[in-house]
């Protein structure tokens, strides 16, 4: 949400004039508020309590005015309001507008159905939710500060009483706020999670029951299903943690006051007094800070998660800006000097099914020859189905791949085999002896080159543990991790000059994928990691981030500055402080 974060500041920088305006006339709204308490406590001591009942109407009187003031100048807050939130609208628009032309006109583009949704919906709820927030935010602030100095006036001990619960409600409320919007995105991808597992179960029954996989389907969407409940239980925790700040800095303060006034009034503070305190809180405090919590907690993760929905789908098209590029720079580099590229793809379109959303559109992709190109992005992105494409294993339903200047669509299987090796996450290891399940796909690498690559890819102590390559292999007695080991020494022997790792070492450590990674960078030829952990893109010369519809090709830094999704993966990897490694120069 670091785009989200910017966009919306420089947004309020750009208007600080309007700011300004609106500021103004929220001090002269906010006057009822800071003279309520005082001039109930005036009119109760001086007026009513004491026998002059004209001298209290005259004060309440006064309060009327008060009122009217701030009535007027709330007319002139949503004024100064539409001068702030409206310019934003207007620019959200236009960018969408021209993304959704760029699209359509730039070579290979098509159009883009999803704009009319984004100008007509998504802008709008931004629009909304920008204003709303505005509102909230500003109207807390003010409220908050006249009751407080009302307060201080009538007694600053009543003061130092409220402010210190709702300091307390306002913290508890801060420090959950993370864990809220994480929790929202979580229930939403395990929503997303369910929806196309059930989906998949549904248009794949009959398959299903033909395999005799129902046992194993039906707990692969339970699964789902139990992700889904825990994510919406945890957001009912979360609900009450915002209940628990309201009552913090809302309701504990009335409380302290009631069973503090008689001491309060037992040391000279007046009947009306603690009356006034009582006014400050209930129509000021507790308005403004319930007003708050639910317009953050709820208005506010719709305007951040719409918000950045916008900002991925249309980039800036000023060609001047790395965001601008985009176009340019997903494609990656063509060939230079005639030089032949490993794989280039063009117009790729893929769906599962004819009616289903495509996984794929239009998708273009150059890869140079010895290339080192890490593919990351949220789970269901489409990563896996691009490997399974240039790899030959399913065929487009538009488009091309060529792996080598070799149409994958024109070739038999054997060709293929000799161009590239796939290595998926589910490594399969046959029965047999250990050294033939590594030479499976180099029958004629002697000791000496099986060596080597088991010193390289750091597999010597499995190899050791299994008791030599003369040793009988049982793949179902290795775990997935000593399975996906072996396979790549299998696919690092193999004479194809493509390897494409499809999460080929997610049950590897940490360390020991770095050492597998690197170990297959050295090596001749080129490298396409499907990556697990983000660190796998910190060692690729260049990465391509599935950011959204629109995949976005560049270096760890340059995507860093470009791509709200990838700031967002490696956001989440650096908290689990996964250790990374330096990019390796080839030779």
């Amino acid at each position: 949400m670091i785009g989200v974060r910017r966009t919306t500041w420089a947004a309020l920088r750009a208007r600080r004039r309007p700011l300004g305006r609106l500021a103004a006339w929220s001090v002269a709204e906010s006057l009822p508020a800071l003279l309520s308490g005082l001039i109930v406590a005036r009119a109760v001591d001086r007026g009513f309590l004491a026998g002059e009942f004209g001298t209290g109407l005259v004060w309440l009187a006064g309060l009327a005015v008060a009122v009217l003031v701030g009535a007027v100048a709330t007319g002139r807050v949503y004024r100064s309001l539409g001068a702030v939130v409206e310019p934003f609208r207007d620019e959200l628009a236009a960018r969408v507008v021209d993304g959704a032309l760029c699209e359509a006109t730039r070579a290979g583009g098509r159009p883009d159905s999803a704009a009319v949704a984004r100008l007509t919906q998504q802008v709008e709820v931004v629009r909304d939710t920008f204003g709303g927030l505005l509102l909230v935010v500003r109207g807390f602030l003010f409220t908050a500060a006249a009751a407080l100095l009302g307060l201080l006036s009538l007694s600053p001990p009543l003061a130092a009483a409220v402010a210190a619960p709702l300091v307390l409600g306002l913290v508890v409320f801060a420090a959950a706020l993370p864990s809220m919007v994480a929790h929202q995105r979580a229930q939403v991808a395990a929503g997303e999670e369910l929806g196309r597992s059930a989906a998949a179960t549904l248009a794949g029954h009959r398959d299903v029951i033909a395999c005799g996989g129902q046992e194993r389907v039906v707990a692969v969407v339970d699964r789902r299903v139990v992700a889904q409940a825990d994510a919406e239980r945890t957001l009912a925790r979360m609900a009450a943690l915002r209940s628990l700040s309201l009552g913090l800095g809302g309701w504990l303060p009335v409380v302290v006051l009631l069973l503090a006034a008689p001491w309060l009034v037992g040391r000279g503070l007046s009947t009306g007094a603690v009356l006034g305190a009582l006014v400050y809180v209930t129509t000021g405090l507790q308005p403004a800070l319930h007003a708050l919590v639910q317009g953050v907690g709820g208005g506010g993760l719709r305007y951040a998660v719409t918000l950045d929905r916008i900002l991925r789908s249309c980039p800036p098209t000023d060609p001047n800006t790395a965001a601008g590029r985009n176009a340019a720079t997903a494609e990656g580099g063509t060939a230079e000097g005639g030089v032949v590229p490993a794989v280039r793809v063009r117009g790729l379109t893929f769906r599962y099914g004819p009616h289903a959303r495509p996984i794929l559109a239009d998708f273009t992709l150059t890869v140079a020859d010895g290339e080192h190109l890490a593919v990351v992005g949220p789970s269901g992105a489409g990563k896996s189905t691009l490997a399974a494409l240039i790899a030959g294993l399913v065929p487009p339903d538009s488009g091309s791949v060529h792996l080598a200047d070799t149409a994958v669509a024109a070739v038999a299987p054997e060709t293929l085999a000799r161009l590239r090796v796939l290595v998926p996450q589910e490594a399969y290891v046959r029965s047999g002896t250990l050294a033939d399940n590594l030479r499976y796909l180099c029958p004629d690498a002697d000791e000496e080159t099986v060596a080597a690559a088991l010193d390289a890819l750091g597999a010597g102590p499995l190899v050791e543990r299994l008791g030599g390559l003369a040793a009988e292999v049982e793949p179902g007695r290795l775990s997935a991790g000593e399975r996906q080991l072996i396979a790549a020494v299998r696919a690092y022997l193999a004479p194809a000059p493509l390897v494409i790792l499809d999460e080929a070492t997610c049950h590897l450590d940490p360390m020991l994928e770095a050492t597998v990674e690197e170990a297959f960078a050295r090596r001749p030829g080129t490298l396409v990691v499907i990556a697990h952990r983000i660190s796998s893109a910190i060692r690729a010369r260049r990465v391509l981030v599935f950011d959204d519809d629109r995949p976005l090709a560049g270096s760890h830094e340059e995507l860093l500055r470009r791509s709200p999704t990838y700031q967002e993966l490696v956001g989440h990897w650096q908290e689990l402080t996964i250790p990374a490694h330096r990019p390796l120069t080839r030779t």
